[in-house]
């Protein structure tokens, strides 16, 4: 039986996720459910696809992502079944694939499925789990949808190069104030060439001018660059958790979106 994933905004203290997992079993009671996060910020594609992004690959073939974020539809935003890389993914043709994946789709199909009477405000559970159980029982998408061609475009904010810098953002925090930034290792690499560098974030006194292959290779507290599992530059600090001194955004005053250059000597 094909492994379904569930990435929504819906947190846990609510009855949201019991009743979508509720729903999921009793049409597929034997269902394997993987939580990838409840906790994304309300509403945020931007924050469900870097999620997802960093995890979907380490899934078997032929597994399913339900994505429930910012979910309803509108006369321009349609509910689809994506086939990419060997997996499916569903959820609202909002842009929030165009974040996901890095070419295009193997298979688009825009959903037919008709909710419930007056069950239009809970589309991941009466749309998009009825589609992942079709598809774990084998059925084929086109039975559910009509194939399509293209997904809504949503542009984000890419890193800036040029000789001696490049210019990033903050794109995640993570549930210890590790701050992730959209500057991959691929990029510094090939922009530094090997030189000397200064990452440069918020006050001049925050400078790094190493990159460490782990965080302990710096004193506990201390602040710390590195590349992470993901390949995204992360600024961190050693066992920087809430209770001993806190996590890196907390004490740099970093948010999401804020610049981090790395100026490279000329």
């Amino acid at each position: 039986m094909a492994i379904i994933t569930l990435t929504t905004d819906m947190g846990t203290r609510d009855y949201y996720v019991a009743a979508l997992k509720g729903s999921i079993y009793s049409q597929l009671p034997d269902a394997t459910l993987v939580d990838i996060s409840h906790h994304i910020p309300p509403f945020d594609i931007a924050q469900a696809a870097f999620v997802l992004k960093n995890c979907y690959k380490d899934f078997p073939k032929g597994t399913i992502h339900i994505m429930g974020v910012n979910p309803e539809s509108s006369k321009d935003v349609g509910h689809v079944i994506v086939s990419y890389s060997g997996q499916w993914f569903i959820g609202a043709d909002n842009g929030i694939f165009s974040l996901l994946f890095e070419k295009q789709p193997d298979a688009i199909f825009e959903l037919n499925i008709t909710p419930e009477v007056d069950e239009f405000t809970f589309p991941t559970k009466f749309v998009f789990g009825k589609a992942a159980c079709h598809i774990a029982r084998g059925g084929t998408p086109e039975i559910i949808g009509k194939r399509i061609e293209k997904l809504q475009q949503r542009q984000i904010f890419r890193p800036v190069a040029e000789e001696n810098f490049i210019r990033g953002g903050v794109q995640y925090i993570d549930s210890y104030g590790n701050v992730l930034t959209n500057i991959t290792k691929a990029l510094f690499n090939e922009v530094g060439r090997g030189r000397p560098f200064t990452i440069f974030f918020r006050r001049a006194t925050y400078d790094i001018n190493t990159i460490n292959r782990s965080y302990n290779e710096v004193p506990e507290g201390e602040k710390v660059a590195i590349f992470s599992s993901s390949g995204y530059l992360e600024i961190a600090i050693n066992k920087g958790v809430e209770g001993s001194g806190g996590g890196a955004n907390k004490l740099f005053g970093l948010k999401l979106n804020d610049i981090v250059t790395i100026q490279f000597e000329s």
